[in-house]
């Protein structure tokens, strides 16, 4: 639009100036021509009275000049007539003009002085009049008299003013056939080749042709032609190489690495990105609200944790819910950046909610809805029509934005969690030819649990839209199985782990999730962990350290309770002992979660004073959100670190502290109502209902020989870095690529 308007602009500004100019001499020289037009003509009617007046002046008898007068009432355009005699007074006056007589006349003093004719514009009754005053002589040249004609003038205007309407009516119409000339000239010469160029590259990159640039001049939209032809056929050879090279390496490597995914992805999925999809995006934009600046943050997820590192190996297209106050300030026109901000490796495309979107789908039916549902952690799950009828639109909304982005042939697309339940089958009505994984990162409940939710048929149909739907354990597939079979018209495969829903067969099977683990950490900083013990007087202390979400599943009130039960029955660690929790707010939109900030607040206060003595405070209680880089330096300085939920689909906490402890020091507390204790068996497992368990697994914790200690960390650390995150995620590619032979 702007550039149609640099190129109209300058055009119309000069037709304008043109005929503007044109229509002021053109008015002019009418003007000057009504008016000698009027002049002639009073002159005329005034000669041609002179000779009946003289008489009449004469003779002294001036019934003539009553009559004169009276003549032009019925005259066009002649307003009227007054005869003066030679002493400047009214002997007859026109009767409509009657009130004439009553105006100041002192120009007739000085015709009757000069002997001169006068002509001018008079003003009566409001509007305007043209006066020709003429004097009478006799034979001898003395005056006898004055004649007076008053002509209307009313015609002259309206002529100048149809002039006026004229030129605009032509200025507008010619205004309007430049403006749809150039826009058709501009449609022509550049927007109809530039489009066709555009939608040609469009369908090449993506794979539907292979056929040349439609345009075919030898002008510099030609020469841009044949320059975009070269880089899209670069790019599709160079995919194609690295989709060679992968095959190679992928035989080669044996440890799951980056590298090893990379190749990997390269090689099942050839040409096409892959797309994921999740509610929380992997990089945020706020603007810190006391300095006024922007600043990129990564949200505390294990949904970003796990996956970011495959997008960074991988690339491909990372489709969520911009949530940042300053997101929209960092995205190009399509919504979309390259991330991480500093080292590009994958795009971030972001899709706008509005407040009553987000209300409904993220904080209504998710979070109030099917986060409780899933948990056995004995909140009740609410469902709201209207909560429902939200997040509806907002799966539609992110499927529309998905299919944008898709190739033309075989797209893999990658759902996570429970926010995008319908999704999966939305993609599948407009593209068959998609094949699409759902990753279940919480829990999955028994049937009679999940038939609570009112809309259990609409749900289970869309995730049975996938092709391949993941959960972290057996156990939570064995319940969806369960749940599909209960609950919808299906046929259920025990052998094959699938569901076949009129004709759709969609595959159930557990992927253990993880972290990078040990190899790609970057050592820590020794004077960032020096910093932290001087900040929060960690010197000489034992610390015991826990990373969470501000969640009713972590089991955070339980864990300071532990705390308070470790340190009655264990008073010799007074003063020798804190306790650092890194919490981060969460949800706080919700009743639920404020009241639980609150109480969480208000028990660890209780507790510090009840222990506090000179200076010291079992427990250092920090509440905001820390980048994984600033978590680091806890994991490291950690004696222990306590993963207390009370019912967690994986954890990955645990997972990260195993993987940055490279000096096998620490010790896991671990709550065996997670995912992760199936795998990491080595560390002190506890349920965290049972306070008094709870308390005496921290004393096994702080008082495990250290020789144990250095072997059970080294056990773990070898299962976090053999079964990594980049094992989870080629574990899924290679079967959702086997799905897509078959």
């Amino acid at each position: 639009m702007k550039r149609i308007l640099l190129f109209i602009l300058p055009i119309l500004f000069v037709v304008t100036v043109v005929f503007t100019v044109f229509g002021v001499v053109q008015r002019r020289f009418e003007q000057e021509k009504l008016l000698d037009d009027l002049r002639r003509k009073a002159r005329a009617v005034a000669e041609s009275m002179e000779l009946s007046v003289r008489q009449s002046l004469k003779s002294g008898d001036y019934r003539d000049a009553h009559y004169i007068a009276e003549k032009f009432q019925a005259r066009e355009r002649l307003q009227g007539c007054v005869i003066y005699d030679k002493e400047g007074a009214v002997v007859a006056v026109t009767r409509r003009f009657a009130d004439w007589k009553e105006k100041d006349h002192p120009y007739i003093a000085g015709v009757i002085r000069a002997k001169q004719p006068h002509a001018a514009f008079e003003e009566f009754k409001g509007y305007s009049v043209y006066s020709f005053v003429f004097p009478v002589l006799d034979e001898n040249g003395d005056l006898l008299g004055v004649i007076e004609v008053i002509h209307d003038t009313s015609f002259v205007f309206a002529r100048l003013t149809q002039i006026w309407r004229q030129l605009s009516v032509a200025l507008v119409i010619l205004i309007i056939l430049i403006a749809l000339l150039a826009l058709l000239i501009q449609w022509r010469i550049f927007f109809l080749p530039v489009k066709q160029l555009t939608e040609w590259f469009y369908r090449f990159q993506k794979g539907e042709g292979d056929a040349g640039p439609p345009i075919r001049d030898k002008g510099e939209l030609g020469k841009l032609a044949r320059e975009v032809e070269q880089v899209a056929l670069s790019l599709r050879v160079a995919r194609r190489v690295i989709t060679d090279e992968a095959h190679v390496k992928l035989q080669k490597e044996e440890q799951w690495t980056e590298e090893k995914l990379r190749s990997l992805i390269h090689a099942r999925l050839g040409e096409n990105p892959l797309v994921v999809v999740s509610n929380r995006e992997p990089y945020t934009h706020v603007t810190d609200e006391a300095t006024g600046k922007s600043r990129c943050l990564r949200p505390p997820s294990g949904v970003v944790t796990a996956v970011d590192p495959i997008m960074r190996a991988c690339g491909g297209i990372w489709v969520a819910h911009g949530s940042g106050n300053a997101d929209r300030d960092f995205v190009n026109s399509k919504n979309k950046l390259g991330v991480p901000p500093q080292d590009n490796r994958y795009i971030l495309k972001r899709v706008w909610l509005t407040k009553e979107e987000e209300a409904g789908y993220y904080y209504g039916f998710s979070n109030e809805g099917l986060w409780p549902l899933c948990h056995v952690t004995h909140t009740r799950p609410i469902f709201r029509d209207a909560d429902w009828q939200a997040y509806k639109e907002v799966n539609q909304k992110f499927a529309d934005q998905v299919l944008e982005e898709l190739p033309a042939k075989s797209p893999f697309i990658f759902i996570q969690d429970f926010h995008f339940t319908l999704l999966g089958r939305m993609i599948k009505e407009k593209r068959p030819d998609a094949t699409v994984a759902l990753f279940w990162h919480i829990p999955w409940p028994n049937p009679e649990v999940f038939a609570i939710c009112p809309f259990q048929k609409e749900i289970l149909s869309g995730i049975l839209g996938c092709d391949l739907v993941g959960f972290h354990l057996q156990f939570h597939c064995n319940n969806f199985l369960d749940t599909a079979n209960r609950l919808l018209e299906c046929r259920v495969d025990t052998e094959k782990f699938s569901v076949n829903v009129a004709g759709k067969e969609t595959f159930v099977k557990a992927f253990p999730i993880s972290v990078p683990g040990g190899q790609g950490l970057a050592p820590v900083d020794p004077a960032k962990i020096e910093k932290i013990r001087e900040e929060y007087r960690l010197r000489d202390k034992i610390v015991v350290v826990s990373v969470d979400r501000i969640d009713y599943t972590k089991g955070l009130v339980e864990r300071v309770l532990a705390i308070d039960r470790f340190l009655e029955l264990n008073p010799q660690y007074r003063r020798r002992i804190v306790f650092v929790q890194l919490c981060a707010p969460s949800r706080v939109h919700l009743k639920r979660y404020r009241d639980l900030a609150t109480e969480i607040d208000e028990l660890v206060d209780k507790k510090n004073w009840k222990y506090s003595e000179e200076g010291w405070e079992p427990i250092v209680h920090l509440k905001r959100q820390f980048s994984p880089e600033e978590v680091q330096p806890f994991y490291a300085l950690a004696d222990v670190c306590i993963v207390s939920s009370l019912h967690d689909g994986m954890n990955l906490v645990a997972k990260e502290f195993v993987a940055s402890r490279k000096d096998n020091g620490g010790v896991l507390v671990l709550s065996r109502f997670t995912g992760a204790a199936r795998e990491l068996t080595d560390a002190v497992q506890m349920n965290p209902y049972s306070i008094a368990e709870f308390a005496d697994a921290i004393k096994t914790a702080l008082e495990m020989p250290e020789e144990e200690k250095k072997k059970r960390m080294e056990s773990m650390r070898r299962v976090v870095n053999e079964y990594n995150v980049y094992r989870w995620a080629g574990s899924i590619l290679t079967e959702l690529s086997a799905l897509k032979k078959s």
